[in-house]
């Protein structure tokens, strides 16, 4: 569906020209993409106050060449005390946004891209003050986007990489994102050297350095140049701006391999000029330079941001860090001398520049939701909205594993994707976009236009092992700017292996709902049922069973102690094994047990071959979800949203055979249903939804983490009859469960067909690679599979 808007509203500054610079590329793309539309300029610094510009300037300049270490202190702080970052972005957001507002309202706007992050603070003050119904967005040109840079309240963040967008996390964990390619004009384009330098009038032949150090020309420009020439470069051609002392002395030097200019309007043409750019501070120079093709070097990167974008183009290999006269002199001999190095470097530029068309991404902002027709989410599934941390997200995700005749990729995401288009509208659990504002309660609002970006097919070749892979997708957070799921379709062309990667927001729904939205989305034939239960006790019974459970819950105490929990990394590990749930089955009944006791008492056993050295009676708390869902008086399968009560079991783990292990893990889980723990956690998660969104998210941050629980183990209702997708047959399903905050180990099991998958999230900085943890629970079932009470 086409969306055209009639008014754009791009919010900017004049502080250096890089903001004005994404501005421009932006509104060339808006109309492209919309003929007709009206595009008006605001400059947020003059919106500020007439005297803002010029002082916002001066005190810029001043930081940057005289106080550096002032600016360090400044950047460095907003990291690093977040109240401090909040109190800056409060105070500022007050100022811009209150004198934002009318000039806002005179333009009427359909749309507001703002490039400029004290416009941006305006603009999430508006919006946390009830107005502004009309999409936001942010285009953020530097490639590390600081605490200044991002807001909860924008409804996207147009960054420059992955790494920015994790950075961006980092600084606003509810700020909605997205990677956009560098945001500048079409003539910044790959154009032929020989070509350009004709036009120029330089020498066709020879090796030249091209450096730029913005609009302001401040910076380590002339040790640039120096350590250019001491490379034994044939030409350095340096762009002065509007800093005529630094052009005029320059000029004055007696070497002709300079060539100074001033300011220049033609900078698409000169960048095609170079062999490399040289830059200090990673902004539209920067962005220019890798939309030319051109390979680019960080030079004595200016303080603060500067720093910032150099290390993060660096870490994602988009520019060379040279912090020092002498490195610079050796990248530039060494690439002088080696060509395919540097055209590795420009096909890097190219690759990720030409990833997408800026003006598709442009056009994408007009379907971004306007503020409308909302709904608070239940505190259950709000529930996990709060909990999400920097560094744990909170994500259900499956694994498909499916068989059947060999399909080439092409073929397999075509049977997919058009799954996807005619059934996704009419999936509730799929139309659902998140809402997330600070401080105020997260909202679903209906979205049914389900883009077929949702789906992403992949293909292994030559060996290419999947696991790479799979951590990737399963380690990097949904997004939310739009629906939040999302699938990756894996296709091992050797193998004909075929699996169907799934990761949802866990505020959609809990594993049941997750596994049965699936089927109804991709499967063929009749849908999973929902199993019948009778109806619940009466009221005061129920209110008995609550409050023994809550009697319980506050006799539990804190979670024994494990060198498996502690401050959470972003690290993650993903591992799956397969066990045969005919064995299963008979095993458990040889033990006298049910499945579910079964299979948590190798997870027991595996658990102490993995703690080691563990002493008698030594005891390992796990949150076990248990499903709620039933026919009558419930939720069923096909229901979004989570309807779990957990409870926590004390697992056995210290010195003792297996069959008696099992035995006590049965005889544990059997506990918490006789003090009414479900119940009470039910009751309490409901509770909560009463109290004030900010007090709400502190009171579920305090008990999700691992001062209560040491792992979380869920063992979900699967389904044993087939269900195939198109000629593909669901063979199998591997649960993948998130961690909590501080918890390292996370283990999911689902009975499907002839097997049982089993699927382990860990945290490598607190727990060891899922790998080896799946090798310890195949040895365990492997044991007590033999073993018998």
């Amino acid at each position: 569906m086409t969306v055209q808007p009639r008014r754009v509203l791009l919010i900017s500054a004049t502080i250096g020209e890089g903001h004005n610079a994404t501005a421009r590329a932006v509104e060339e793309a808006a109309r492209r993409v919309w003929p007709g539309c009206e595009v008006a300029w605001l400059d947020a610094l003059r919106a500020m106050g007439r005297w803002v510009p010029a002082t916002f300037n001066w005190i810029y300049v001043t930081n940057v060449e005289s106080t550096p270490w002032l600016y360090d202190f400044f950047y460095d702080s907003l990291w690093r005390y977040r109240w401090f970052a909040n109190a800056s972005r409060r105070f500022v957001g007050v100022w811009s946004g209150r004198l934002l507002r009318r000039a806002i309202a005179a333009h009427d706007p359909d749309l507001i891209v703002s490039t400029y992050p004290l416009g941006t603070a305006g603009l999430d003050w508006l919006r946390r003050r009830g107005g502004l119904d009309v999409p936001v967005a942010a285009v953020v040109s530097d490639f590390s986007p600081h605490p200044f840079w991002v807001y909860p309240e924008v409804d996207l963040h147009y960054v420059m990489s992955e790494a920015s967008l994790r950075a961006m996390r980092r600084a606003e964990p509810d700020a909605v994102g997205a990677v956009c390619v560098p945001p500048v004009v079409p003539a910044f384009r790959p154009a032929d050297r020989a070509a350009a330098r004709r036009s120029f009038g330089l020498p066709e032949a020879g090796f030249t350095v091209l450096i730029s150090c913005g609009s302001l020309g401040f910076g380590s420009v002339e040790r640039a140049a120096d350590a250019a020439l001491r490379a034994g470069v044939d030409r350095v051609v340096v762009i002065c701006g509007r800093n005529e002392a630094l052009r005029r002395r320059f000029a004055a030097r007696a070497d002709d391999r300079i060539v100074p200019l001033g300011w220049v309007d033609e900078m698409p043409g000169l960048l095609a000029t170079a062999d490399v750019v040289v830059t200090n501070a990673g902004g539209a120079t920067a962005l220019e330079a890798l939309a030319c093709g051109r390979a680019v070097v960080m030079f004595e990167p200016i303080a603060g941001h500067g720093r910032a974008n150099a290390e993060l183009m660096a870490d994602a290999e988009l520019a060379e860090l040279c912090p020092r006269e002498r490195d610079l002199t050796a990248t530039l001999r060494r690439w002088a001398n080696e060509p395919h190095e540097l055209a590795q470097r420009e096909d890097r530029a190219l690759k990720h520049s030409q990833a997408a068309d800026f003006a598709d991404q442009v056009a994408a902002l007009a379907r971004l939701p306007r503020h409308h027709g909302r709904r608070p989410l239940r505190p259950q599934d709000a529930f996990f909205v709060y909990a999400t941390t920097p560094a744990v997200s909170q994500q259900t995700g499956a694994i498909l594993l499916l068989d059947g005749p060999r399909l080439s990729t092409h073929e397999g995401c075509e049977e997919v994707s058009h799954r996807i288009a005619q059934r996704a509208p009419g999936l509730p659990m799929l139309t659902r976009r998140l809402v997330l504002r600070r401080g105020r309660r997260p909202q679903w609002t209906h979205d049914g236009d389900v883009d077929a970006d949702h789906l992403r097919c992949r293909e292994l070749r030559d060996g290419q092992p999947a696991e790479p892979v799979i951590e990737e997708f399963f380690s990097t957070p949904v997004r939310t700017d739009r629906q939040p799921w999302e699938l990756l379709l894996l296709n091992d062309v050797e193998t004909g292996r075929v699996s169907l990667l799934a990761k949802m927001h866990h505020a959609l729904g809990d594993g049941v709902a997750v596994t049965s939205t699936l089927l109804r989305l991709l499967a063929d034939g009749p849908q999973p049922a929902t199993s019948p239960s009778a109806d619940g006790p009466p009221w005061y019974r129920r209110a008995g069973t609550v409050l023994r459970g809550l009697v319980s819950l506050a006799g539990a105490g804190p979670a024994p102690a494990s060198h498996l929990v502690g401050p959470s990394t972003p690290n993650r590990s993903f591992a799956d094994i397969e066990l045969p749930a005919a064995e299963v089955r008979a095993s458990a009944r040889s033990h006298g047990v049910s499945s579910t006791a079964f299979l948590l008492g190798v997870v027991a056993e595996a658990l102490h071959r993995t703690l080691g050295d563990t002493a008698p009676g030594q005891r390992f708390r796990v949150m076990v979800p248990r499903t709620a869902r039933t026919s009558r008086g419930g939720a069923g399968t096909g229901t979004p949203g989570n309807h779990t009560a957990s409870v926590s079991i004390d697992l056995p783990v210290g010195p003792m055979p297996p069959a008696r292990r099992v035995a006590e893990v049965a005889a544990g889980l059997a506990g918490p249903d006789r003090t009414g723990q479900p119940a009470a956690a039910g009751a309490v998660l409901a509770a909560l939804g009463v109290l004030p969104a900010p007090l709400h998210a502190w009171v579920v941050r305090q008990i999700y983490q691992r001062r209560f629980f040491n792992a979380v183990v869920s063992v979900l209702p699967g389904q044993r009859r087939p269900a195939h997708v198109g000629p593909l047959r669901i063979a199998g399903v591997v649960p993948v469960l998130s961690l909590a905050d501080g918890v390292g180990v996370a283990v999911g099991v689902i009975g499907w067909g002839d097997r049982f998958g089993v699927g382990i999230t860990t945290d490598t900085g607190l727990a060891p690679k899922a790998a080896a943890l799946a090798g310890r629970l195949r040895d365990a079932f492997a044991d007590l599979r033999g073993a018998r009470r």
